[in-house]
């Protein structure tokens, strides 16, 4: 949806996995740093990117990933929820944009647009937004 209104690619952190990785996942094992590597250099070399934090608490992140699972929209069990968000660690000198993932979808859209157009050497045309798809509050 925000890709389409923003006319640029859209990437999940998840497409950075790589499928071992994704396998590990799937069989409950959590990553350990050495494994998360491929996919953050295959991340640092992505070129110009803007990242954004769909942010909500663990509870909503949990019901939403056992509903993707249900779906077979998602590789990772609920259960390594925790584990990962336990690692997650956002720099605020990344520039990383922060929206309440609660909020409706045409709200999310609209406040990134909003940030996107505050940032005068932002070029949202043909510009790569990746989406960062959880944090604990």
């Amino acid at each position: 949806m925000l890709a389409k209104v923003l006319n640029c690619s859209f990437f999940d952190a998840d497409d950075f996995h790589p499928l071992s990785n994704k396998e590990k996942m799937r069989q409950g094992v959590p990553l350990s740093d050495k494994d998360r590597i491929p996919g953050l250099e295959m991340l640092r070399h992505a070129g110009k990117a803007q990242f954004v934090l769909l942010d909500a608490q663990a509870d909503v992140l949990a019901a939403r990933l056992e509903k993707r699972a249900a779906e077979g929209k998602h590789f990772m069990p609920a259960a390594l929820l925790q584990s990962q968000l336990e690692l997650l660690n956002i720099d605020e000198g990344e520039g990383i944009f922060k929206v309440d993932a609660t909020l409706s979808p045409l709200v999310i859209v609209s406040k990134i647009q909003a940030f996107l157009s505050s940032n005068s050497d932002q070029t949202i045309d043909e510009q790569s937004l990746g989406i960062r798809i959880f944090k604990e509050v």
